[in-house]
């Protein structure tokens, strides 16, 4: 049995799974508020000493499945000590920058080490990925299904290299290195490099974010922050603020509100905001593909693309993304595709944990 996380500075997920060598779903999975913890340890154990007795018809069903399938599935109510006995390998997506089996998190005052993992689950393999390159590793494992073609008249490839955008707390980038035969994970902080505006306007707006910040990064702009910050440039220079919407925001996630109005219509401002995200997103698409010749195809994660994918579809991305003059035509034959799943991360450190277990018995 192998634990695999996605650890997020707002959530974490944690999934118990026997993966061997094809992709499963999880025996049990759980999120749970990052902030509130003082430790992933904490998190893992809260998890593991959850309840993990299964009712009597569930244990029927995973019998018949298991007679179904020929499969040998693990018998549920384990005990946390039984689980941990059982474990074989761990692999936990985190939100920086890994040296050494170690991450200091980017906006989560932990420090993450494998080696401590492992004494706390007493396991031989405990290996700690950034959260982009688990998101990666995903993406090889997703079906068809899982993926929305934002241009749906160029093919989809197996082949090719692969850029991997995800705009959400923050911004992540990620390339799939294709060696002729398979994909090889390379991670970056691609997302903390030099924000090039395209536009008078977004010449405006880095002038407005230079007033804040010495450095700005095209994290300061895709990413939830991000779009607040474009929101509130709107307001500071152009004053179109509603009064009823200005009330509103305190009262909940900004980034969230503004993208529900901006799918909503209304106001103006929030459909305005929006739009300079879409188009700096597509913008900052086509840097990456052109930066790693990404023939193989563009693909968005994070959690907000899937969101607001009407945003995404009206034609305003793919615009940005062409805009590359003489580069229009080659960039016209790469797929881009949002990744609906949000366990994409979950999964990717799941395939890496299997891997780590099956090299342990061999």
């Amino acid at each position: 049995m192998i634990l695999a996380g996605d650890i997020g500075a707002t959530k974490t997920l944690l999934a118990l799974f026997d993966w061997k060598d094809e992709r499963v779903e999880p025996i049990r999975e759980d999120s749970f508020w990052s902030q509130d913890y003082e430790s992933l340890e904490d998190i893992i154990t809260e998890f593991l000493e959850e309840d993990l007795s299964a009712s009597k018809s569930e244990e029927d069903d995973e019998k018949e499945e298991e007679e179904e399938s020929g499969e040998s599935a693990p018998p549920a109510g384990l005990s946390a000590d039984e689980i941990r006995a059982s474990l074989t390998a761990a692999c936990f997506g985190v939100p920086g920058v890994v040296l050494k089996n170690t991450c200091k998190t980017t906006n989560l005052p932990w420090v993450i080490k494998g080696e401590k993992l492992c004494e706390h689950l007493d396991v031989k393999h405990v290996q700690l990925i950034n959260d982009l390159e688990a998101t990666a590793h995903g993406l090889l494992v997703l079906r068809p299904d899982e993926f929305e073609s934002l241009n749906p008249d160029v093919p989809v490839k197996e082949a090719g290299t692969r850029s991997l955008l995800a705009a959400g707390s923050g911004l992540g980038e990620a390339t799939l290195f294709w060696d002729g035969t398979r994909h090889h994970i390379c991670p970056s902080e691609g997302g903390h490099a030099d924000f090039a505006p395209n536009s008078d306007r977004e010449i405006e707006l880095l002038r407005y974010l230079r007033t804040s910040y010495l450095h700005v990064s095209y994290e300061r702009v895709l990413s939830g922050p991000g779009l607040h910050t474009i929101y509130q440039f709107l307001r500071d220079t152009e004053k179109r603020e509603p009064t009823w919407f200005a009330e509103k925001l305190p009262t909940g996630d900004p980034s969230a509100l503004i993208a529900e109005a901006a799918l909503a219509g209304k106001p103006e401002i929030c459909t305005q905001a929006m739009n300079i995200f879409v188009s700096i997103y597509g913008a900052e698409s086509a840097n990456m593909a052109l930066n790693t010749l990404s023939l193989g195809g563009v693909y968005l994660g994070g959690g907000i693309a899937p969101k607001i994918l009407p945003m995404l579809r009206n034609g305003a991305f793919m615009k940005s993304f062409l805009s590359k003059g003489r580069y229009k035509r080659l960039l016209s034959t790469i797929p881009v595709q949002v990744i609906l799943n949000p366990q994409a991360g979950l999964l990717g450190a799941a395939s890496m944990a299997a891997e780590l277990s099956n090299q342990s018995k061999h």
